[in-house]
């Protein structure tokens, strides 16, 4: 048997599976800052019956295992049908990437994902980039001494380097922004100009009490994010079904108050979703909910002191007509009306140079990067 060797596993076979989702844990076993994914979540995006990814696309697995067929690296790459034909492209992503200091074990894994990629006629590469609008995009570039909110991806530093090595290039970046919250100000100026907004406009916000009111406009939160990505690319609309599996995965640890939206009379036109940050008590539990570890989540959620903010949108009809605005003045409010002291602002996309230099203005330090990768297979 040669020194490695790569395998496309098989979703049915436990103990493939199981040497998949176990590797990160060894990889990471020496730095304290990562946190791993609840164990549910991660399972099901390999299950091809339960998640609903695999009703329209298709997904595979690839291991690299030693000599002692002990697993060294990993690699998920992806045909997402729907995104091709919202975008027209022909375009796969990789993502779930983890692997050893050695380039070749990355070498050898992604020259498996090209493979793949072009049996199926996809002329390029993406990534990291997941499953569902709520997997957290790109390798972690800047801001490795911070704890990574909820859901976001961290990385060893030489992630980087090792996928340039394989032929990447970088292909835009994210930023995510610190705030104090417990001195902060919101400029008056702000809070005037949002409540004009509001009232020349005939917008309101709507606040909610329980989890089922919040289930109750899924459907039509699921056009409203829709709708959020008009005039925009490299994006995908949610099916129904994924609608409700993001939903589901939300709403378990969300807190009704600090998800917001912004009404034109009875139809949604914007959003705003803050949610404690529980990272604390899923490195305690190393993502398992049982048999203890949901106890120790619940807990989380009271009395963490760290906030995300991770999720904002307005129709493209109101972007220009200051709905930006008064999304930016329902987040400061968010945090200042709270009990948390810090928050994490995630994943703004680098492009967007206006909304960084407003919120930078408004107090908010950029603190991390991460960064996508592109090339041709």
């Amino acid at each position: 048997m040669s020194e490695k060797q790569i395998v496309q596993i098989d979703t049915s076979d436990r103990r493939q599976v199981k040497q998949f989702l176990d590797l990160p844990f060894r990889i990471y076993r020496q730095i304290p800052h990562w946190v791993p994914p609840l164990a549910g979540d991660a399972a099901r995006m390999l299950d091809r019956q339960r998640h609903p990814f695999y009703r329209h696309s298709e997904a595979a697995f690839f291991l690299a295992l030693d000599q002692t067929r002990q697993a060294v690296g990993r690699l998920a790459i992806l045909n997402n049908r729907n995104y091709n034909a919202f975008n027209q492209s022909d375009t796969s992503f990789f993502y779930l990437f983890e692997c050893e200091d050695r380039p070749e074990i990355a070498q050898d894994l992604f020259d498996a994902a090209f493979g793949w990629a072009r049996s199926r006629n996809l002329r390029e590469i993406r990534g990291p980039k997941g499953f569902s609008a709520l997997d957290g995009m790109g390798l972690l570039v800047k801001g490795f001494e911070h704890r990574p909110a909820f859901g976001i991806p961290y990385n060893p530093p030489y992630y980087d380097s090792m996928i340039k090595s394989v032929g990447f290039e970088p292909d835009g970046e994210l930023v995510s922004g610190y705030l104090e919250g417990e001195n902060y100000q919101l400029p008056e100026k702000i809070l005037q100009i949002s409540d004009l907004i509001k009232q020349r406009r005939g917008l309101h916000v709507a606040r909610f009490n329980s989890r089922r009111d919040l289930r109750a406009l899924v459907p039509k939160l699921k056009e409203l994010y829709n709708a959020s990505l008009g005039g925009t690319s490299g994006n995908v609309p949610l099916t129904d079904e994924e609608a409700h599996s993001v939903a589901n995965q939300m709403l378990w640890f969300a807190d009704p108050a600090l998800i917001k939206i912004i009404m034109k009379d009875d139809q949604p036109v914007g959003f705003l979703f803050a949610y404690p940050d529980i990272s604390a008590a899923v490195q305690r539990t190393g993502g398992r909910l049982f048999p203890f570890g949901w106890f120790l989540m619940w807990q989380e959620l009271r009395r963490t002191k760290w906030l995300n903010i991770n999720g904002a949108g307005i129709i493209e009809q109101y972007r220009g007509l200051g709905g930006t605005v008064l999304l930016f003045s329902e987040l400061f409010k968010t945090v200042i009306e709270s009990r948390f002291e810090h928050a994490d602002i995630v994943q703004i996309g680098l492009e967007n140079d206006r909304m960084q230099r407003e919120l930078r203005d408004l107090g908010i330090d950029f603190y991390k990067l991460h960064r996508m990768y592109r090339r041709s297979v």
